[in-house]
């Protein structure tokens, strides 16, 4: 066999490798292109247009965004209630997760039965645990105020009151750090031993092994969490939503909420668009500003 021809069978063989490799993928790609690439587009498209859902949508430009920006008050409103919320639970609920899994990571009597324990609760439906938590947060009969009168502390109207209604739903967000402290198990079973053994012969003790090993060998985790624990914490929409629909007084109207809101209750679609448009934009500076300075802290062991 020439080589001529040689060459021609085996570009004829990876042409068919690569029609089938295509036909296998067709399912994901034909369900992208429709459900996520064109969805996409739409709202770009949308977010230009005066869009009353029912009526065809009609060209105006950047007058959503002018009114978003310079007119709607509860857009500022939203975005600080948003902020608020990621900035104390994020940091907070990475540093419970944090010391649970330092704490599950000991050899202790149970220590599967409490991993299963705390677990548990970061996979129950967010609709169901919302309507536990209504339950706790209740100044009358709640358990969060009988076990502070048990203290002789008044307990407040947690989600009735405008000063408590956010802090309710930070203390809520610990309930379910379950997820982010598996990961952190299993980033401190990754650490080698071999290094706290070595910290132990020079004369460490348990503090200078977690500041200088435990938690520099942990960043790459951390800044996992941190990531992810800002894209969800921006996307808050389930808890607002049945526990306060954006009650008392906006306190809880975060901005996936009033996203929501604007569509749906609202049946402004274009300028709901616009809203979703530039939530992507916050989304991604904040991400890309974490994911920058991730540089300067993010330890990766390469030297």
């Amino acid at each position: 066999m020439s080589q001529g021809t040689a060459s021609k069978q085996l570009l004829r063989e990876s042409t068919r490798e690569a029609i089938r490799g295509y036909l296998f993928a067709a399912p994901w790609l034909i369900g992208f292109l429709i459900f996520t690439l064109y969805a996409i587009g739409s709202v770009v498209y949308f977010s230009f247009t005066k869009f009353p859902l029912f009526k065809p949508p009609e060209w105006i430009g950047l007058e959503n965004y002018k009114e978003l920006f310079l007119v709607d008050p509860l857009f500022k409103v939203a975005l600080y209630n948003t902020f608020y919320y990621v900035v104390l639970s994020v940091p907070l609920g990475l540093l419970f997760a944090f010391l649970l899994a330092l704490f599950l990571n000991q050899k202790i009597k149970g220590r599967t039965w409490f991993r299963i324990t705390f677990y548990m609760p970061s996979i129950v439906p967010i609709v169901a645990t919302s309507v536990i938590w209504m339950w706790i947060f209740n100044p009358n009969f709640g358990l969060l105020n009988w076990f502070l009168g048990l203290l002789r502390i008044p307990g407040p109207s947690w989600l009735g009151s405008i000063e408590w209604a956010k802090p309710a739903l930070i203390l809520m967000h610990f309930w379910g750090v379950g997820g982010s402290m598996v990961i952190f198990l299993a980033g401190l079973q990754d650490i080698p031993e071999q290094l706290y053994e070595a910290a132990s012969i020079d004369g460490a003790g348990r503090v200078r092994k977690l500041i200088f090993i435990t938690i520099p060998m942990m960043t790459p985790t951390i800044l996992f969490n941190l990531v992810m624990g800002i894209i969800w914490g921006f996307q808050t929409f389930a808890q607002a939503f049945v526990m306060t629909r954006g009650g008392p007084g906006n306190a809880t109207l975060f901005y996936a909420l009033y996203l929501y809101m604007t569509a749906f209750e609202y049946l402004k679609m274009g300028y709901a668009s616009s809203q979703a448009i530039v939530f992507f934009f916050i989304i991604l500076i904040v991400t890309a500003i974490v994911m920058r300075s991730s540089g300067r802290w993010v330890y990766y062991g390469q030297g």
